[in-house]
């Protein structure tokens, strides 16, 4: 999905500390860190406390203004903004999941990119690691009918939850997860096996 006018606007405003500009971006994209941070632990496996998910969403929310908002520098409007912070968020939690558990290597910040949710959402099954990669995602968009598309890529994209979804695209919110699982299943049949 294109970067909108809106999110561009946002965006530039942040860039030109603009007053009232970053409360705006936290309001409108602080759900979807969350969600970013519960689905990469659970894909993981790491369980987490509500206060590490808060330290969590601060260190995302951190990195994003550090250096004068360096990371948000870095992007280019080939994708929505959401698209791109879902990625710095998931390689930010990946790095400091991987540090706190000791396990060496880490997961650099992007140079150039793309669960239990906090509105109480079920975690996704545990087989839903092969849509962690945006890549993966947006070829399966591709393939999918425009209403599949739209709701894959609310929820993995833009890390909504079902109800938002069923609320915007107006379809029953139970139809939401069987959408998901037949998306699944197709990419895992367009994906070559190892």
């Amino acid at each position: 999905m294109p970067l909108t006018a809106a999110d561009r606007m946002l965006w530039k405003r942040c860039l030109d500390h603009e007053q009232g500009a970053w409360r705006e971006f936290v309001d409108r994209f602080l759900g979807l860190i969350y969600h970013v941070i519960h689905h990469t632990a659970h894909l993981r496996g790491v369980p987490l406390r509500p206060e590490d998910v808060e330290d969590l969403a601060a260190e995302v929310m951190s990195q994003l203004v550090a250096r004068d908002y360096a990371v948000l520098r870095q992007f280019r409007g080939a994708s929505s903004l959401a698209a791109y912070l879902a990625v710095v968020a998931r390689r930010i939690c990946v790095r400091k999941l991987t540090e706190k558990a000791g396990g060496g290597r880490e997961v650099p910040l992007p140079d150039g990119v793309a669960a239990a949710s906090p509105n109480g959402e079920k975690p996704a099954p545990a087989g839903d690691s092969d849509l962690e990669n945006l890549e993966e995602v947006q070829q399966l968009l591709t393939k999918l009918p425009p209403r599949d598309r739209q709701v894959v890529r609310m929820f993995y994209i833009e890390g909504r939850t079902y109800d938002e979804i069923s609320e915007e695209l107006g379809m029953p919110r139970n139809s939401i997860g069987p959408i998901l699982s037949r998306a699944r299943q197709q990419l895992r049949q367009d994906t070559p096996s190892s």
